[in-house]
């Protein structure tokens, strides 16, 4: 596994938090500082990076910080990003994916929670998008678009070649600028009470994610089945009252 990460770029340092973390499932900087010997400061420093580059997140719990990794399935989406998809890469890809995704999934609690910043952590969870068949949103205002526009071309292009469709209850300001939507899109209007700040939930299989678009990008993902089948039930009866494209 080793050779397999330093292939896609990451360091000794990334490394090694990333394989502790992934032995540990969910661990305060502590845990990863006794177990890897790294100096706290370095750690933070190495737990930034990863962060950004959307392979582990974090939440605080009881006002102490756990980091955990992300997904393994987050790896294809930083490969291709970082324009490391070379033929032998892929290959240690698919080699060496199905492992990583056991061990995460064994370690993963029943309901977590991950926190992601910067452009890295958000392509990330929109990556994560295209593992799923149906995206809902409640409070759009095309902001990846606007604000990352070659990333959502190229991701776009993947969404519907996956056939991932989607339910967007967008802003009302919006019907200014969309006359129609997206391939593999429904739209619809909230009312204008909903159009406050750049705050947008996006649900996806058994997740629910809490964008923010300010000055620095952040998302704060909960994954749990009744948590998310609620989201789903909330915005169907919104959905009902808003007004149609």
């Amino acid at each position: 596994m080793l050779d397999f990460l330093r292939k896609i770029g990451l360091s000794d340092g990334e490394i090694k938090v990333y394989s502790t973390l992934l032995d540990l499932g969910k661990a305060p900087l502590s845990a990863i500082h006794e177990k890897t010997g790294i100096e706290r400061r370095n750690i933070y420093d190495i737990l930034n990076k990863l962060i950004e580059k959307g392979l582990v997140g974090y939440i605080n719990e009881n006002k102490k910080r756990f980091f955990q990794v992300s997904h393994p399935n987050k790896i294809v989406g930083y490969i291709e990003e970082q324009k490391h998809a070379l033929d032998e890469t892929q290959e240690s890809v698919e080699k060496e994916l199905p492992s990583l995704i056991k061990k995460f999934e064994f370690k993963r609690p029943d309901i977590s929670a991950q926190v992601y910043r910067g452009n890295g952590g958000i392509k990330a969870v929109w990556e994560d998008m295209l593992n799923h068949k149906a995206v809902y949103w409640i409070g759009s205002g095309r902001y990846i678009p606007k604000m990352l526009p070659h990333f959502f071309a190229n991701w776009n292009k993947r969404r519907i070649k996956l056939k991932v469709r989607w339910y967007n209850l967008l802003r009302t300001e919006m019907k200014a600028e969309i006359k129609e939507p997206f391939p593999l899109e429904e739209c619809r209007f909230l009312p204008k009470e909903f159009s406050v700040n750049p705050a947008v939930v996006c649900i996806y299989g058994n997740k629910v994610v809490n964008f923010l678009f300010t000055k620095e990008f952040f998302a704060f993902v909960t994954e749990n089945k009744e948590i998310a089948e609620n989201y789903r039930e909330y915005h169907a009866y919104l959905w009902r009252i808003s007004e149609p494209l």
